[in-house]
């Protein structure tokens, strides 16, 4: 059986590994050999009651992708197929996208489907490919084992942590001795932090008394010391033959507290009864609601909408975000669109929005920047690329424009409309949306009238645009100086645009220089034809 694998693995000799990621075209041959250079013992040995094949992993299609969901495999056990055809759809970090074969062979079994095929990491195994269809068979029942064989060298066993010893009996009647002495009841000798996290981690913490709080008690931070320097406590709950400590005086009734017991009930003291004449207030009725004959579905998450949720929330956390607004009348760029109109040219607002951006970008060329966290060091880049972000059914995506301010509004808008169209079909290239310098988001369709954008890091700032609403304007004064004119106010549509900016790349002077450049822009159209 070695001299098969040999030559397969001489033939199949393209080597990827997790430092450079799998494309979306690969090659079967590849899958072999990182196979190999992941365990090459097991994998020869593993092999030995099976005919040559080739495991397929789960490709990195984008740089960023570290896992990844199959939504749907094209090929089932037992298909063949030919360089070009596609094996599977991938939901990616980014969109969904088709893995491709670049060899001909044999599909001979499909590892990983259905709810076994979400969320797997990169290189997790998903099908066996064979050459030659009487090899199929073999593999009806084969499995990829997670862990190597048994004939392996045994593997040394970690140290097991040491069980904490089960509190001692004298330390639990000392806590008990010491809350006594300090006049403090067992169900209130911790402070409500210590008492949070304490329970948080199962433990009970009112074996520390006395604490370094007021009156003995139990602080936050006597809990993180003992925890810190091993001291054992109980686990919640944990009474053993209950360590019982009797509170009150001689003569007095005395309560039965175990050091481990749950905290006792609140007593209800009787009230005295109010006069006669005072009317006692009617009871409160709360109505009851009841749950249980809700109705309702789970829908899965998509991979996209859980990946932008993590970056954005990363974005937001370690970027020091501030923002600008300006307000732009849009009323001459509506006669521009209807003059363009009666050339049979179709533009929208949001190609204006984009083309004017671009020139700005040109203009302000410290917004066209990007920020290396690795390097603490401003990247301002040479070219425009705008990213527009354009909403999918599995989440939100930014393909890019590439060089937008040396394109004219109908490129633009040509542009703009193939890449959305593409993106709602989950058919774009990684690098049409991986990159980009700046990024515009548009929600004025949506009856949006303002709102605030996260930054795409690295990029360092995006553009939040509004729609037009109409507000009435007081009129500018005209006429000779000196004299008393009452200018009529106006009704214009009034555009309001969000930038928000990373700190670390620009100030609020730039961020309000690209901002005044893009209102002059946009207030005299006629300039985005040139």
């Amino acid at each position: 059986m070695l001299r098969q694998i040999a030559p397969l693995s001489r033939k199949f000799a393209h080597h990827a590994t997790r430092s450079s990621p799998i494309p979306a075209s690969i090659s079967f041959q590849s899958c072999v050999h990182t196979n190999i250079h992941r365990d090459n013992d097991t994998y020869l040995r593993f092999q030995s009651s099976y005919p040559p094949h080739i495991i397929l992993p789960l490709p990195a299609l984008s740089p960023t992708m570290e896992t990844g969901t199959i939504s749907t495999w094209n090929l089932t056990d037992g298909s063949e197929f030919s360089a070009g055809d596609v094996f599977c759809s991938i939901e990616t970090d980014k969109a969904t996208m088709d893995f491709e074969a670049q060899d001909d062979g044999i599909v001979a079994k499909v590892l990983r489907e259905g709810s076994d095929a979400v969320d797997l990491p990169v290189g997790t195994p998903i099908a066996v490919v064979v050459e030659e269809m009487e090899d199929v068979a073999a593999f009806k029942d084969f499995t990829v084992e997670a862990e190597a064989p048994a004939e392996k060298a045994p593997a040394v066993e970690a140290p097991s942590a040491a069980p904490v010893d089960a509190p001692d009996v004298n330390v639990t009647t000392a806590a008990a001795a010491a809350a006594k002495a300090l006049n403090l009841d067992m169900s209130n000798v911790l402070m409500p932090s210590a008492r949070f996290l304490s329970e948080s981690k199962g433990l009970d913490a009112r074996v520390l008394v006395p604490g370094s709080g007021r009156g003995g008690r139990v602080t936050k931070g006597d809990v993180l010391a003992a925890l810190a320097n091993g001291t054992p406590l109980p686990a919640l709950g944990e009474t053993g033959d209950g360590v019982t400590e009797l509170w009150g005086g001689e003569g007095d009734a005395k309560a039965e507290y175990s050091v481990y017991d749950p905290l006792p009930e609140a007593v209800n003291e009787p009230v005295a009864a109010a006069p006669a004449s005072t009317a006692a207030p009617a009871a409160a009725t709360i109505p009851s609601t009841d749950l249980t004959d809700m109705t309702f579905t789970d829908i899965t998450n998509s991979n996209m909408r859980k990946v932008i949720a993590k970056k954005l929330g990363e974005s937001k956390r370690s970027i020091p975000h501030f923002y600008t607004s300006i307000e732009i009348q849009l009323d001459q760029i509506m006669t521009l669109r209807q003059e363009l109109k009666a050339m049979n040219v179709k533009v929208s607002v949001n190609d204006l929005i984009l083309r004017g951006s671009a020139l700005a970008l040109r203009d302000v060329p410290e917004m066209n920047s990007s920020y290396d966290p690795k390097t603490n060091t401003v990247n301002v880049s040479d070219t425009v690329d705008i990213s527009v972000a354009v909403a999918t059914p599995t989440g939100l995506i930014t393909p890019i424009v590439p060089h937008t301010d040396q394109l004219g509004l109908v490129g633009i808008s040509e542009k703009v409309r193939e890449l959305a169209t593409r993106a709602k079909e989950n058919k774009l290239a990684p690098e049409e949306f991986i990159g980009g310098s700046f990024t515009v988001s548009n929600l004025g369709m949506f009856g949006t009238t303002e709102f605030a954008a996260i930054v795409n890091p690295p990029q360092c700032a995006i553009l939040a645009v509004g729609g037009g609403t109409r507000t009435v304007v007081p009129g500018v004064r005209t006429g000779v100086e000196g004299e008393e004119m009452t200018p009529k106010p106006v009704i214009r549509t009034i555009m309001t645009a969000r930038l928000s900016a990373d700190r670390r790349v620009v100030d609020e002077a730039t961020a309000a220089l690209f901002l005044q450049t893009l209102q002059s822009y946009l207030n005299q159209p006629k300039l985005l034809l040139l």
